[in-house]
């Protein structure tokens, strides 16, 4: 599915599109990025009535200001209660990375996230949650749906071969299922 606009608009086709590949295919995980929490409830509601493992990757605390975390703690407790986990760490190619380039620097993560963004801002963040939940464990290195988009919401679905960010490169795109056409 291609979408004419990027953005929140999108989301509930998105993730509708996103279950019924994971339905028929067998897929056993989703990852979905969510900044505040609501694309994040939209697909544990969505998906509490499958076998899936639902994990929301946040914004690490701190990314747009020291300390604070945007994801809504109420949200998370709903997330949880359908049976979804929730996952804050670093961001795989942000972290450092943002930092060497506010002192004047460009880095390798830099470059590898504006190629992504090439394909789209979607596409980037599918990549990146699927790195960080492997980093933390809670998917095997196999493949998953992703979910993400560009700024608010949800515009992009992937098929992912999932691996942890030190094997990057072994993280492949199986197959774009949706993606805004302008972003």
């Amino acid at each position: 599915m291609y979408f004419e606009k990027a953005g929140k608009s999108n989301t509930d086709a998105t993730l509708k599109i996103a279950k019924k590949v994971l339905l028929e295919r067998g897929i056993k995980n989703i990852v979905v990025a969510s900044t505040s929490g609501y694309t994040g409830l939209k697909a544990a509601e969505l998906f509490r009535d499958t076998s899936a493992g639902l994990i929301v990757v946040t914004h690490n605390t701190g990314f747009k200001e020291s300390g604070v975390q945007e994801f809504d703690s109420g949200i998370r407790k709903k997330i949880e209660t359908f049976g979804g986990k929730v996952y804050t760490g670093t961001m795989v190619l942000r972290g450092l990375g943002s930092a060497i380039r506010g002192k004047g620097g460009y880095t390798y993560e830099q470059i590898v996230a504006d190629t992504l963004r090439m394909l789209g801002q979607g596409i980037k963040v599918c990549v990146e949650i699927v790195a960080m939940a492997s980093d933390a464990g809670l998917i095997p290195p196999e493949d998953v749906i992703a979910v993400a988009g560009t700024g608010k919401g949800a515009d992009t679905a992937v098929i992912v071969k999932a691996d942890s960010s030190n094997h990057f490169f072994q993280i492949k795109i199986r197959e774009i299922l949706a993606k805004p056409r302008e972003f």
